[in-house]
C-alpha cells in the first residue's frame, strides 16, 4: 500500500503517525506542499482534490485521514479500532468532534492563517478578526475537551486503551506547538497528550513539524 503525504501536514501525520505505531508497513510518497506539487495535474489526476494524504491499495484509492485509519485499521485487524458497535460508535464521535469542532477553529482559524501565506487573510483587520475569533472559539473547544471528554480519570480520549480517536486528536491539538500554545491551563489534555508523545515513534514522526516550529520560535504569535 502506498501513502501519499507530506509530514508538515497534520491529516497526514494522523495515518503515518497510526500506521508506524501499530506496525503497518505502507509506501510513503512525499508530495511536496511547499513547491505546489500537489496542485499539479499528475497528483490532480490521483486526487482531483488535490489534497494529502491519500492511500493507494492497488487499483483502489481513499482520500481524507479519517477513512484511510478506519480502512487501515479495519484490513489489519487493529485493536485500536474496537469491534463492539457502541465502543466503535464512541470512537467515531470523538473523531467526528474533532474534525467538525476543534480543528476548523484552531488549525484554520489560528495556526494556518498565521504560518502559512496562502491562508493569510487579504487585510491586517481581517486577519486580527479571524485570529481573535478562531483563539475563542478554541478555547472554548479546549474547555470542553479537558473538563468533560477527557476528564481527570481517563489515559486516553475513549477510555484505558488507545483508540484511532487518540491518533487524530493528538495530531489537531499538537499542532499548536507551532505558534507556541501553552496547554498549562489544560491539565488533562496536558496529561493526555504527554501519553501520546511517549509513544515509540513520536518523535520520528514528528521531526519535520517541530523543525518547522523551531524555525518559527522568534516570530510572535496569537496562541492559546
Amino acid at each position: 500500500m502506498k501513502l501519499y503525504y507530506h509530514p508538515a501536514s497534520t491529516t497526514s501525520r494522523i495515518v503515518q503517525m497510526f500506521a508506524v505505531d501499530q506496525g503497518i508497513d505502507l509506501d510513503y510518497q512525499i508530495v511536496d506542499l511547499f513547491t505546489g506539487e500537489h496542485l499539479k495535474p499528475e497528483f490532480a489526476g490521483i486526487n482531483p482534490n488535490c489534497l494529502v494524504p491519500v492511500l493507494e491499495d492497488g487499483d483502489f484509492r481513499l482520500t481524507e485521514s479519517s477513512a484511510i485509519i478506519k480502512y487501515l485499521a479495519d484490513k489489519t485487524d487493529s485493536p485500536a479500532y474496537p469491534k463492539d458497535l457502541k465502543q466503535r460508535a464512541r470512537v467515531h464521535e470523538m473523531m467526528d468532534w474533532f474534525n467538525s469542532n476543534m480543528y476548523k477553529d484552531f488549525a484554520y482559524g489560528v495556526v494556518y492563517p498565521q504560518t502559512f501565506p496562502h491562508h493569510k487573510r487579504p487585510s491586517d483587520a481581517v486577519q486580527a478578526g479571524t485570529l481573535e475569533w478562531g483563539k475563542q472559539r478554541t478555547q472554548a473547544w479546549l474547555k470542553i475537551l479537558d473538563e468533560k471528554l477527557i476528564g481527570p480519570d481517563r489515559k486516553f480520549l475513549c477510555g484505558e486503551q488507545i483508540t484511532l480517536a487518540d491518533y487524530m486528536g493528538a495530531e489537531m491539538v499538537a499542532l499548536g506547538g507551532v505558534v507556541g500554545c501553552n496547554y498549562a491551563p489544560y491539565p488533562n489534555i496536558q496529561r493526555w497528550l504527554g501519553n501520546m508523545k511517549a509513544l515509540k515513534h513520536w518523535s520520528r514522526v514528528h521531526e519535520a513539524i517541530d523543525g518547522f516550529a523551531a524555525s518559527l520560535k522568534d516570530k510572535s504569535f496569537v496562541a492559546v
